[in-house]
């Protein structure tokens, strides 16, 4: 009975971040395009290696890029993991600059065994972030005008997994069956600085409500070296996806004192296609039990080909690439820094957004991101429970210059991961 009491709370928790998953961890002036940026799906000690986790394999870390890493938890242990997360971001587009501070409850999910070689997990993840507001003043035939944006918003994926090895510490296979929700809101705001143009304020507004599943698939492979020492490696494939997906929009115009409004354009678009391409991930990962982790991961998603708003174009193919170390200085040690784990990592990629495009550049620009971090996991009184904390910077650089901006940011998460033998049969004497 405590165990199962033990379980439903830990679920109800899950279901009372839902709301707070709703809210923007970002203020980047790119998320007004596409589904925004897209989350890190990382948890702890991947997190601070650069985001890596397709070749991660630890009884102690909960680790939802791969599957298939469940089934190599203890047949007696439960794992709770929940992370919260601050940035703060400067923005600089060669006239003016900003800096703006976000922060948010990242994940939280729980795994279980439920066999000696079969394992589940729960958890709330993100999928992507939209959250900008920004604004300019114009000046177009001798008429001025404020134009103003705003946007907030975002996808999550609440996902139930299951693992199970087929060959015991060698081989094994996962899946995450996941619901993909989230509402994704644009406003943009006309303003004409005088009255007597002749032209009226404008108000546009868009809402696209997603409701969809997702799925990944996993398989990893350890091969050993000794009893300490082993090699694991790792595979991923989540399927593309046409998207249950409706668009709101709502054009409306009124005069400066706010009176005469009048409802331009208002529809409820039910047949536009939208989309989520197939995505592909390897990684290899080289362990030296209580002592070194070595991983480098790679990552590709032909977003190229999906539709959005039923057009296609929007999206190129994006790239990751990912490497990352931890190291443990002596785990048997009494001394507690000793028994800290210490963890770095870069990466590198594309985004997958393709911008301004015009007919004098027809692909659009774009940009590239490049990252490092840092991170340390500190163990608790039991030295099976851990805080995990880490700091990454990352910097968006544009392809071109022109009319795009550069941004940087510096996000600092904090990872809880409670462990504990909660199946364990005790003797009553």
């Amino acid at each position: 009975m405590l165990k199962i009491n033990r379980l439903l709370i830990t679920i109800v928790l899950i279901f009372m971040g839902l709301p707070l998953a709703a809210q923007n961890n970002t203020n980047s002036p790119y998320t007004r395009f596409g589904y925004g940026d897209l989350g890190d799906r990382s948890f702890g000690a991947g997190r601070a290696m650069g985001g890596v986790g397709y070749g991660l394999r630890s009884p102690k870390q909960i680790n939802p890029m791969n599957p298939a890493s469940y089934s190599c938890m203890d047949s007696l242990t439960f794992l709770f993991d929940f992370g919260v997360a601050g940035q703060l971001s400067w923005f600089d587009d060669g006239n003016s600059r900003q800096h703006d501070i976000n922060g948010n409850l990242e994940y939280i999910a729980l795994q279980f065994p439920v066999h000696r070689r079969i394992a589940l997990s729960v958890g709330l993840l993100p999928y992507s972030y939209v959250g900008y507001q920004f604004g300019t003043v114009r000046n177009e035939a001798g008429v001025t005008f404020t134009e103003s944006y705003e946007g907030s918003g975002g996808l999550s994926d609440l996902y139930g997994g299951i693992s199970i090895d087929l060959w015991k510490k060698r081989l094994a296979v996962g899946a995450n069956f996941g619901f993909l929700f989230g509402n994704i809101t644009h406003e943009q705001v006309v303003l004409m600085s005088s009255e007597g143009t002749g032209a009226y304020n404008t108000s546009r507004s868009q809402e696209l409500r997603i409701r969809d599943i997702k799925m990944d698939f996993g398989i990893q492979y350890t091969h050993p070296f000794s009893r300490t020492e082993s090699v694991t490696l790792g595979f991923v494939f989540s399927p593309k996806n046409s998207l249950n997906a409706d668009s709101y929009q709502l054009t409306q115009s009124y005069t400066s004192s706010g009176s005469d409004s009048e409802i331009i354009q208002s529809d409820t678009i039910r047949n536009r296609a939208f989309g989520l391409p197939n995505s592909y991930g390897i990684g290899l990962s080289y362990v030296k039990q209580n002592k070194l982790t070595l991983a480098v991961d790679f990552s590709y998603e032909d977003w190229g080909k999906m539709l959005y708003f039923g057009e296609r174009d929007n999206f190129k193919n994006r790239y990751r690439v990912a490497a990352g170390v931890e190291y443990i200085p002596d785990y048997m040690r009494n001394s507690y820094f000793g028994r800290i784990r210490y963890r770095a990592g870069v990466h590198y990629g594309n985004s997958y957004l393709r911008m301004n495009r015009t007919d004098a550049n027809p692909s659009g620009d774009s940009y590239n991101e490049i990252g490092a971090s840092i991170g340390f996991g500190f163990p608790l009184i039991d030295n099976r429970s851990l805080l995990n904390i880490s700091l990454e910077y990352m910097k968006k650089k544009p392809e071109v210059r022109t009319n795009m901006i550069d941004e940087q940011y510096f996000r600092f998460t904090v990872n809880y991961t409670f462990n504990e033998m909660w199946f364990m049969r005790r003797k009553i004497n």
